[in-house]
């Protein structure tokens, strides 16, 4: 599909509705150990300015500015709990800063995934039904005619023929040399969004590597400061090294499978080209 139009569409709608669901996955401010949870911190915060008659409004208004954000990040979490499952907010959350590269990498290449799905569904014809409606009006030398059905038809195995019939007063050798140049160029328009995909496909796992390195130098810190080898103390940096490791892995194996897949349709393409040009350059001989 040539029309610019359809894909900024399909990105900017796709990308809009997950990055909603990301705004509200927004970890709520996360406890120190030892330290009490988001309700009982406020209450204490306010205990402990009330009595303070000295304090200046200053100080006020950053408590209440404190106590604002925790609750709004706190519902923000509640709705991307509703919306994409707890369980799955709570392992975003905890593989740490890792997780947001990955998410945006993984919604980059979905987003082209999809563009390039909806661009080869148009771009696909039944060539024996074109080839049925074109080849007889060819042998009948009513060549404009042929040259607009497939300038009217979609996708490209109608533009390399119509590229081809224009040229048909011109002789086989010009017929050829056009039907080989609009070829290319429908070759260049078939494999765009293949350098993204793979750009998704090499990024998401090396994002997920980033992240368990971070990981492991988290528990090897924990381990330097306790100075002992404990299971309990390590288990915060292995768990981030496991989740982000999970995740890009999670991201690149359904864009590495989408590719195949439309690797195959961009030859099965490329190959209704070739047949198409080869018919049409015998139509016009025989004519």
């Amino acid at each position: 599909m040539r029309n610019s139009f359809s894909k900024i569409l399909t990105l900017i709608m796709l990308m809009s509705l997950l990055l909603v669901g990301i705004a509200f996955a927004q970890p709520a401010a996360k406890a120190k150990p030892g330290e009490q949870n988001t309700a009982e911190q406020v209450e204490q915060t306010e205990d402990a300015v009330a009595p303070e008659e000295e304090a200046a409004p200053v100080e006020q208004e950053e408590v209440e500015q404190a106590v604002e954000e925790m609750e709004k990040s706190s519902g923000f979490r509640s709705v991307a709990e509703f919306l994409f499952g707890r369980s799955l907010v709570k392992e975003f959350v905890d593989g740490g800063w890792a997780m947001w590269p990955i998410l945006a990498v993984l919604i980059y290449g979905l987003a082209y995934a999809i563009w390039k799905f909806i661009s080869l569904m148009y771009a696909k014809v039944n060539l024996n039904k074109f080839l049925a409606e074109i080849l007889p009006l060819i042998k009948e030398k009513k060549i404009k005619e042929a040259a607009e059905k497939a300038q009217k038809t979609r996708g490209p195995v109608a533009a390399v023929v119509y590229a081809g019939l224009i040229k048909a007063d011109r002789g086989i050798e010009a017929v050829e040399k056009n039907m080989e140049n609009a070829a290319m160029i429908e070759m260049s328009y078939l494999e765009k969004g293949f350098v993204e995909m793979t750009s998704t496909i090499t990024l998401a796992p090396m994002l997920g590597f980033l992240g368990t390195v971070d990981g492991m130098i988290v528990a090897f810190d924990a381990i330097a400061k306790a100075r002992s080898v404990d299971a309990t103390i390590v288990a915060d940096g292995i768990k981030i090294a496991l989740i982000t490791t999970k995740y890009g892995l999670i991201s690149a194996i359904p864009v590495q499978l989408f590719y195949n897949i439309f690797t195959t349709m961009v030859d099965g393409i490329v190959i209704d080209m070739q047949r198409a040009s080869e018919k049409v350059t015998e139509a016009l001989i025989e004519s």
